[in-house]
């Protein structure tokens, strides 16, 4: 019966978003309706194999064993800068800037090494061949959708230079709703990181679904993408596959460059936690101090004992409800998924992974599926901030699209948003 209530539920959740898309698309009659299809088809199928064939499941399993065997390798270096800040859990605990910050740093470098090898790339041009060919996408948006499952939203536009500044508009969105959904090689090390901690077992189950995530949200980002926006800028795609060569003039350059890409991403993931965990604790103490005590009384009443007060993350958790509720999340979690959603998109991703082991470490007990659905839905750049950072960072090097830019950047969101909300929905039905 749960099975087939969270399937109802979950499907109920996909027709929203696409219907969602369609409303909200900039020419109706031109949608590709068999991209839409294959698209969908694509995450189902990938989702399945993933999650549920025996063989493929466990050949994954050992992929994520092996990302945190090379996690715990990269707590060498900061073992020998900190010591046992590191190291010694029982008298210091587990410590974001010390156990969490390093490996990004270490992944970025080794993100360098594998793009200077060309092990990357490899990789990279057999998902945007396979895109390009059911699809139907253009080479430079294929090659773009497929290199942001692995690296930044700020780093993928590189892989396609020389083509930026004659895309199109939707091949345009297409690129930054990608960025949106999808998450960097540094980041995906440092959730594993920071939401299995210590156990070696959480480490797993959380690369693991990190990964899918980040897989099956590609093509559900073109869906979005080409709902939102259907090319009709162009007869015929060009079906050229072709990435920029790595700027680097060695090996040791690449580690180089690496590390000081990694030392920034780490410094603004700091920075940013800093700041917006302290503005969130203020606007609730904003809410609190202005909400009347009866209204205090009555939430915890109604949401038996979970939330206390009103205050900002109760209410993102009340306007988000309705998509945690549609994507699957049983009835009794919907307020806590609501929250993190809301803090995803409002804020950052970080930011809702913080408050997801904060709600673990306070005894706040969610059910697996919760957990499953907040864990897919959560994993994604789908926030306003990065409607910024796609503006600056492919108009630096695109300067003629700054206006497309500015002008795709909302719908840009919208599109990454509904994309990880569909990863979420379907992995809530399959997981």
């Amino acid at each position: 019966m749960e099975f087939f209530t969270s399937l109802s539920r979950g499907l109920l959740g996909i027709a929203v978003l696409l219907l969602i898309c369609y409303l909200l698309s900039s020419n109706r009659r031109k949608i590709n309706w068999r991209l839409v299809a294959v698209g969908m088809g694509f995450q189902f199928i990938l989702a399945l194999l993933l999650l549920k064939v025996p063989k493929v499941n466990a050949a994954f399993d050992l992929l994520a064993a092996g990302i945190t065997k090379v996690l715990a390798i990269s707590e060498a270096g900061a073992e020998f800068m900190f010591g046992s800040l590191v190291t010694d859990m029982s008298t210091f605990g587990y410590i974001f800037a010390f156990q969490v910050l390093p490996t990004i740093v270490f992944f970025s470098a080794l993100s360098a090494l594998l793009y200077y090898f060309g092990i990357l790339q490899l990789v990279v041009k057999g998902m945007a061949w396979l895109m390009s060919k059911t699809m139907g996408l253009s080479g430079p948006e294929s090659l773009a959708a497929a290199a942001n499952v692995f690296i930044g939203q700020t780093e993928a536009p590189l892989a396609v230079k020389p083509y930026l500044e004659g895309m199109t508009r939707s091949e345009m969105l297409c690129l930054m709703t990608g960025g949106m959904a999808t998450i960097a090689g540094g980041v995906f090390a440092a959730y594993v990181g920071f939401l299995g901690g210590e156990d070696d077992a959480l480490r797993i189950f959380y690369a693991k679904h990190l990964l899918t995530a980040s897989l099956i949200s590609a093509p559900a980002a073109i869906v979005a993408s080409k709902m939102l926006f259907p090319e009709v800028e162009k007869e015929e795609n060009s079906n050229e596959i072709r990435m920029e060569k790595p700027d680097y003039h060695n090996m040791l350059d690449a580690i180089a460059k690496g590390t000081t890409d990694g030392l920034k991403l780490a410094v603004n993931v700091a920075v940013m936690l800093i700041v917006f965990t302290a503005l969130v604790a203020l606007l609730n103490g904003i809410l609190a101090f202005l909400s009347p005590y009866y209204l205090d009384d009555y939430i915890a009443e109604v949401t038996q004992g979970r939330f206390k007060q009103f205050d900002f993350t109760y209410l993102l958790g009340l306007i988000f409800a309705p998509f945690a509720w549609i994507l699957g999340t049983p009835s009794e979690d919907i307020l806590y998924v609501g929250q993190l959603l809301g803090q995803k998109t409002m804020i950052n991703e970080f930011v809702a992974y913080s408050e997801l082991d904060n709600l673990r470490k306070a005894g706040v007990v969610l059910q697996d599926r919760s957990m499953i659905i907040a864990t897919y839905a959560l994993c994604g750049f789908a926030n306003f901030s990065s409607i910024g950072i796609q503006i600056g960072g492919i108009s630096a090097i695109a300067p003629g699209q700054r206006k497309a830019l500015t002008e795709l950047g909302l719908k840009a969101l919208i599109g990454g948003t509904v994309a990880c909300f569909l990863t979420a929905a379907v992995a809530g039905i399959i997981a």
